[in-house]
């Protein structure tokens, strides 16, 4: 794997939750409220932590071990987004180096933006809170297109949004989902290693083109400015 800055890259584009910003506290307590509100026993932080990235589906997976195909599913995960509206404003907060790197995109005069799978009635308000995606050039949510990761469509719109060719871009997550989607795009894809990878995940397996363990590794890969 070359450590040569991609010196044609226009454009960056990150994955939300286990990137750039740390939401698993809210999103497993969202869960948790729904056990002990059952008379069932309160579960750690940690017990949750590792599926953060995989939403509702991840967190009512640990909480009941529920999967969407099961009939209780859809109600109880409607139940497991109003828990997580009333709480994800409480802590939710930007990885340490993510705002020393979105700074950095600014010095480079790179432009950035989001592509997630977080439905909009959270993203919306959750990136309106934090003054770290004021500069964001595109923030596309789960519902913004048609599909969601790993299909193309939301990093396609993104750039298209941004005015960049999608083959400029680069795209950074947590998730395999994220590099499939990245390549499916036609972009240069990072895996990183900091998020909500469960103990069983190599990243390296995912066939990214690069794999960072910190947000500021990013840099190396990017064009000064």
């Amino acid at each position: 794997m070359s450590t040569v800055p991609w010196l044609d890259i226009q454009a960056v584009l990150f994955d939300l939750d286990g990137t750039l910003v740390d939401s698993a506290p809210e999103l497993g307590a969202a869960a948790d409220r729904m056990r002990v509100e059952r008379g069932m026993a309160s579960l750690p932080l940690s017990a949750y932590r590792s599926m953060a990235g995989a939403g509702a589906r991840g967190m009512l997976g640990v909480a009941f071990g529920l999967r969407p195909e099961d009939a209780q599913f859809p109600e109880l995960r409607e139940e497991f987004f109003k828990n997580y509206e009333a709480l994800m404003l409480d802590g939710t907060h930007a990885f340490e180096g993510v705002e020393a790197l979105i700074t950095q995109l600014g010095s480079r005069r790179l432009p950035w933006g989001v592509v997630t799978n977080k439905a909009s009635r959270f993203t919306v308000p959750l990136t309106g809170s934090m003054p770290l995606f004021r500069t964001a050039g595109a923030i596309i949510s789960g519902d913004t297109t048609p599909h969601s990761k790993p299909h193309p469509a939301p990093l396609l719109e993104a750039a298209r949004r941004m005015g960049v060719d999608p083959a400029r871009c680069v795209y950074v997550g947590d998730d395999q989902r994220d590099i499939v989607a990245g390549r499916a795009a036609g972009m240069r894809t990072v895996a990183v290693a900091y998020g909500y990878l469960g103990a069983e995940a190599d990243v390296t397996l995912w066939e990214a083109d690069a794999v960072i363990s910190l947000p500021l590794d990013l840099l190396q890969w990017l064009p000064s400015a």
